[in-house]
């Protein structure tokens, strides 16, 4: 009788253990369940704040709207917030107009130069005809000037300003922190639209381009300027001949630079 209630109380006993362990063992996979549940929101979170800050980031590379743009270089007419001037050489003279407001260096530097006689008596030492007319280099060789300040500057960039035919630009090195006196005039009168999209700049550039330009030095040197009058003249110094390192055989100087309007 007495090893019949231990059986039984071992039985029972063996059953409650059962049990207890059953509720163990399905409360120890909740727990885990819940747990991985858990870990995964988390990375869930993560990747998400991820996605956020990936598209935070594209959105600030957005593309530029180019029908928000004034392109100034497409009109003759001389804006209050432009500068012109007069570039008297000894083949006649040619006029500009300058962009303070979108190549505020370049400016103030050519202007403070052509006021000082800076450029008085230098030649245009390179001249490459359907390309460009080069000149503001004192040594007259393409190896001297220097910039207002005293040291090199760097290029400024804005999608308003194109090589189109007439751009006035600063001359530099392959260092991108190089400029210094020297400007070219782009004279290539050759229809450039072929080279262009519309996807990259406005349709309107890309039809200036069909006048000709140089679209592929766009980005890496620093347009100023337009020729707004005289552009018969910078073509006339393109076509002259010339020997080694593209230099005119007939010296073509600045006799002065004139400004006639300073931009308010």
């Amino acid at each position: 009788m007495f090893l019949t209630k231990m059986k039984n109380k071992k039985l029972i006993l063996g059953v409650i253990l059962l049990i207890v362990a059953l509720v163990m063992i399905v409360f120890g996979i909740k727990y885990m369940s819940d747990q991985n549940k858990d870990e995964t929101a988390s990375t869930n979170d993560e990747s998400s704040l991820t996605s956020d800050s990936a598209e935070t980031s594209e959105s600030k590379e957005e593309k530029v709207d180019f029908s928000k743009l004034t392109l100034p270089q497409l009109s003759n007419v001389v804006a209050e917030n432009e500068t012109e001037l007069e570039i008297v050489t000894s083949m006649g003279s040619i006029k500009v107009k300058l962009f303070p407001e979108l190549a505020p260096k370049a400016v103030e530097n050519f202007v403070k130069h052509s006021k000082d006689g800076y450029y008085n008596g230098t030649p245009f030492h390179r001249v490459i005809n359907e390309f460009m007319i080069q000149g503001g280099d004192p040594q007259g060789n393409g190896t001297g000037g220097e910039s207002i300040w005293g040291k090199p500057f760097g290029v400024e960039k804005t999608p308003e300003l194109y090589h189109i035919r007439g751009a006035l630009a600063m001359a530099k090195t392959n260092d991108p922190i190089s400029i210094g006196s020297q400007f070219y005039i782009v004279q290539n009168d050759q229809d450039q639209s072929s080279q262009v999209s519309a996807d990259d700049m406005p349709e309107k550039i890309v039809e200036a381009y069909k006048k000709g330009g140089t679209p592929f030095l766009d980005g890496q040197y620093t347009v100023f300027g337009q020729v707004i009058e005289g552009m018969d003249i910078v073509d006339k110094i393109a076509a002259l001949p010339v020997g080694a390192n593209d230099k005119p055989n007939e010296e073509v100087t600045v006799q002065q630079i004139n400004v006639i309007k300073e931009a308010n």
